[in-house]
């Protein structure tokens, strides 16, 4: 059947084939399209992974414009004296700006190389596991993917608002945008995990897109200031190959066909596109023990078409 230009059955196919649990586009504040892989998959509790790098981002937001975080461009030192003690002194030049864009200047291997992911999670003091690393570059010159910094930044909050990131998630974002239900690891010294470990229904994924749609504005009320929404998402450094598009404040951005978009993005198919020109959300969700295309390629070919005729057509 094709609606509104769309091939739904095409793309149904396409989702059935490559595992993907849940896919949905919202249009102009309208849900234009929905899959599920089982029946009511879209308001069940699933990892995001590392689409939790942008909700904690957001929470930075919120703490800029409330004041009980100061300028992105304090350095860390403020709440890592320990840095005072480092051999290398470019460590206290880090800012909180180059947490927010994976620029501090790590050596850092996520995945692959020497491991510094799991390694980190094998240890039973994160932070340290991540400060104690050497730097390879000036901090805010080189991207590097790193969830040791993100874990940094939920300490940042954590200690600058003296409450945990859970409590500080419940209040400001999840209560006004109607989030009831949640899960979120800790780390073994108690902090929530920046980098992943967040669990959301994709029902609600898609309002935490609805919330960039609409540049922080939810119901009448402005959850996060529209100028950090718009410099949250905006490119900051082009990301490093096999990576493509820019890295802004623990968000992606890129573009397809001449469409810009800006997402989140959690290991094993998670992802919270928003396409503001076409005003668009799309979520997607995959069962991570299947290797298969990427949903993101799926919405580069499949959704951007249909998209920008709707766009020229109006």
């Amino acid at each position: 059947m094709r609606v509104e230009g769309m091939n739904k059955d095409e793309i149904r196919k396409h989702l059935h084939s490559n595992h993907v649990s849940n896919f949905i586009i919202e249009h102009h504040n309208k849900i234009v399209f929905q899959y599920e892989q089982q029946e009511q998959a879209s308001e069940q509790l699933l990892p995001i992974n590392s689409c939790t790098k942008s909700i904690v981002s957001s929470l930075y937001c919120i703490g800029l414009s409330e004041g009980w975080l100061p300028s992105i461009h304090t350095p860390i030192v403020e709440w890592f004296p320990e840095l005072k003690h480092s051999s290398d002194e470019r460590k206290l030049r880090i800012t909180a700006e180059h947490v927010l864009t994976l620029t501090a200047g790590f050596s850092w291997n996520e995945f692959g190389g020497s491991n510094n992911f799991p390694r980190m999670t094998r240890t039973d003091k994160w932070l340290k596991y991540t400060l104690d690393q050497p730097l390879t570059a000036e901090p805010g010159t080189s991207w590097s993917y790193n969830s040791g910094i993100s874990q940094l930044l939920s300490a940042i909050i954590t200690r600058a608002s003296g409450r945990s990131l859970a409590e500080l998630a419940e209040e400001k974002l999840f209560q006004p945008l109607g989030i009831e239900e949640y899960r979120w690891k800790q780390d073994p010294e108690g902090y929530y995990t920046g980098g992943y470990g967040m669990e959301l229904t994709a029902m609600d994924m898609l309002k935490f897109g609805r919330l960039f749609l609409q540049q922080g504005s939810w119901e009448d009320k402005q959850i996060i200031p529209a100028e950090l929404c718009k410099q949250a998402t905006s490119p900051y450094i082009q990301v490093e190959a096999p990576e493509h598009g820019y890295y802004g404040w623990h968000w992606w951005c890129d573009e397809q066909d001449g469409l810009p978009f800006f997402y989140a993005r959690g290991y094993g198919g998670q992802f919270i596109i928003v396409v503001p020109s076409s005003e668009a959300v799309i979520v997607s969700t995959r069962n991570q023990k299947y290797k298969a295309r990427s949903p993101l390629e799926l919405f580069r070919e499949l959704v951007c078409p249909y998209l920008k005729r709707s766009l020229n057509n109006n």
